[in-house]
């Protein structure tokens, strides 16, 4: 391999990538809105065409936002790799009077700097414009600047710390650093379950014990057929943010939370929510959340033996915009490595885009199969009925944009399979 070739493989794989995402979001937008007009005949008598048509307006439009933010991240990669970003910045922090490995810090902090200003206007697009104008935003400029604020300190003060551990394994670990690193990612991982439910997120919400009544007394004998044991039964105030709604479980062992946000409870009827939380419930009774983290340690080792074997290589350096001449020096730098294959790899990765999808959906069947057996999957439909209708979700997605991006069924499919397991109460949900 030379760099030229790496190069040209490199610009190769964006421009595949970049139109096969711009062309997809276009199909999205046509199918969307050759649908706009009609109602699918499985929904036409819950959701009226007034509904119908804002979840195809909101999905366009988010859409086509989505395109504008693709080609500025597509053009934004460009100018850090082969228009000579990256090597700039590596050449800055070089003359610095500090100790490599804090070159490296400075090296990637001023690249996440420079990514996340990025997506500052178009999430504030999508905030104050997109969502704002389908009546879902509830949020102020302070409370979405405070968020930003609690963000980033969030982001350093966990982040900087795996940083610095991660680069010093790099140069200090040998040649089996990878593995190391591997290993101090996977603890990470498991501290931010621990830590995201009770120490993370009510930074950012109020928690509320889930208060006395019909609706509590059903979740409490559902956790109880199940044996599932939690912390508490949880409210957050998600409706100070945005008008949709959510439900879901958070952490593990000790910290297992039931979480419900406000604006579910005040929509949805007791034996929905009930058939809500079995689908959740259905997602841990089945392991899902293990396999996922297991599938994704197995992904992160590949990756991480994959970056071992290319930060050794001089052409994966300068055939992304490292000068020829800076190449031996970069090599003894080990977050430029980092950073270059942080950068590039999604490049490479979204054909896999499909499979992770498709397996997201297979378990999202599972846990609605699961929650017929242990709730009512009629009560389950008429909750995901509301729950599209309000989240203004579309019932008429493009097939194959659903197949590459969706992590749930479509609704039409998701429905169909629901009556059916109506009419089978004991059906084992694994074989679905």
């Amino acid at each position: 391999m030379t760099a030229t070739a790496f190069s040209l493989i490199f610009v190769a794989a964006l421009a595949a990538t970049l139109g096969a995402q711009l062309w997809l979001s276009w199909r999205q937008i046509a199918h969307v809105s050759a649908h706009r007009s009609a109602v699918p005949a499985a929904f036409a008598s819950r959701i009226g065409i007034s509904a119908h048509s804002k979840a195809a307006d909101y999905t366009v439009a988010k859409q086509k936002l989505g395109m504008l933010e693709t080609l500025a991240s597509a053009a934004l990669l460009l100018l850090l790799t082969l228009g000579g970003g990256l090597g700039l910045l590596f050449a800055w922090t070089e003359r610095l009077e500090v100790a490599p490995l804090w070159r490296d810090v400075l090296l990637l902090a001023a690249i996440a700097l420079i990514t996340g200003l990025l997506g500052v206007p178009f999430a504030w697009w999508h905030t104050f414009r997109i969502e704002e104008r389908f009546g879902f935003n509830r949020t102020t400029l302070k409370l979405w600047l405070t968020d930003l604020a609690k963000g980033v300190a969030i982001g350093i003060i966990l982040g900087l710390p795996l940083t610095i551990l991660a680069l010093w394994l790099m140069r200090n670990a040998g040649v089996l650093w990878w593995l190391w690193v591997w290993l101090a990612w996977m603890g990470f991982q498991v501290l931010m379950l621990v830590l995201f439910p009770t120490v993370i997120a009510p930074l950012f919400n109020k928690f509320s014990p889930l208060p006395a009544g019909p609706a509590r007394e059903r979740i409490e004998q559902l956790l109880a057929r199940c044996e599932f044991a939690a912390r508490g039964l949880f409210v957050i105030d998600g409706s100070k943010r945005s008008g949709h709604g959510n439900a879901y479980f958070t952490g593990f062992g000790r910290a297992r939370r039931v979480v419900f946000f406000d604006t579910l409870l005040e929509r949805l009827a007791p034996e929905e929510i009930e058939a809500v939380l079995a689908h959740e419930l259905g997602h841990f009774k089945l392991r899902h959340v293990v396999k996922r983290v297991v599938w994704s340690a197995f992904l992160s080792l590949a990756f991480l033996a994959l970056l071992a074997w290319l930060a050794t290589m001089p052409w994966f350096y300068a055939g992304l915009g490292i000068p020829a001449d800076a190449v031996p020096t970069a090599m003894a730098r080990p977050g430029i490595a980092l950073a270059l294959f942080v950068l590039v790899l999604p490049v490479f990765t979204f054909a896999l885009s499909p499979l992770s999808a498709l397996y997201s959906r297979k378990h999202e069947f599972e846990a609605d199969a699961f929650a017929a057996r242990h709730a009512s999957a009629a009560a389950l439909t008429q909750a995901l009925v509301k729950l599209y209708e309000d989240n203004a979700a579309t019932l008429t997605p493009d097939p194959l944009h659903s197949a590459f991006y969706d992590s749930h069924p479509p609704a039409a499919i998701r429905v169909a399979r629901l009556a059916t397991l109506a009419a089978l109460p004991g059906v084992d949900p694994r074989l679905t």
